[in-house]
């Protein structure tokens, strides 16, 4: 069965590259997710003052990739206690979020962000677990990027954009 989860884990360029890569996902799109800006476009996010994150649509075939295991390998590419950073980007556009549009799925992100904060994190994680509120795509040049531009900025390490793809996702279940 096909599903969808929108995630935010700072610069969307290598977050997409990562998720892209695991086995179940069908298809990525990076845009701007939860802001009060009717379509937005990236140098506005960029600035700062639309509350938009920069986010990954994440469509997945969830027997495959149940959204636990997807969840958990996602929290591997970030600091989940960082507030409005991730690696050297920094602004409210860079947040860690989880947005989900099936209301099923808020337990299931729940049950994940408390095993990280009891077994990985302990301390308080900054993750938000909301509901979509809305998702604009962000223009093209900036889809798929890493793939177009080899060696593009990317704070995720690409010994975990590597490692991703040889992954079992049922073991994270």
């Amino acid at each position: 069965m096909e599903k969808e989860i929108y995630l935010a884990g700072g610069c969307y360029w290598g977050v997409e590259k990562y998720v892209s890569n695991i086995h179940g996902v069908l298809e990525t799109e990076v845009g701007f997710a939860n802001g009060t800006v009717e379509k937005p476009s990236y140098e506005q996010v960029k600035r700062g003052d639309t509350g938009h994150a920069e986010t990954v649509r994440v469509r997945f075939d969830d027997e495959q990739l149940p959204l636990s295991a997807l969840l958990r390998l996602f929290y591997k590419i970030i600091d989940p206690t960082s507030v409005d950073r991730q690696g050297g980007d920094v602004g409210h556009q860079y947040r860690t979020g989880v947005y989900y549009t099936d209301p099923k799925d808020r337990a299931v992100v729940e049950k994940t962000l408390s095993d990280l904060a009891e077994t990985v994190h302990p301390g308080k994680i900054a993750v938000e677990c909301l509901p979509l509120a809305c998702f604009y795509p962000a223009e093209p040049y900036h889809q798929k990027y890493l793939d177009k531009t080899p060696g593009g900025y990317c704070h995720v390490p690409l010994q975990c954009i590597r490692w991703v793809k040889t992954v079992n996702p049922l073991e994270y279940v």
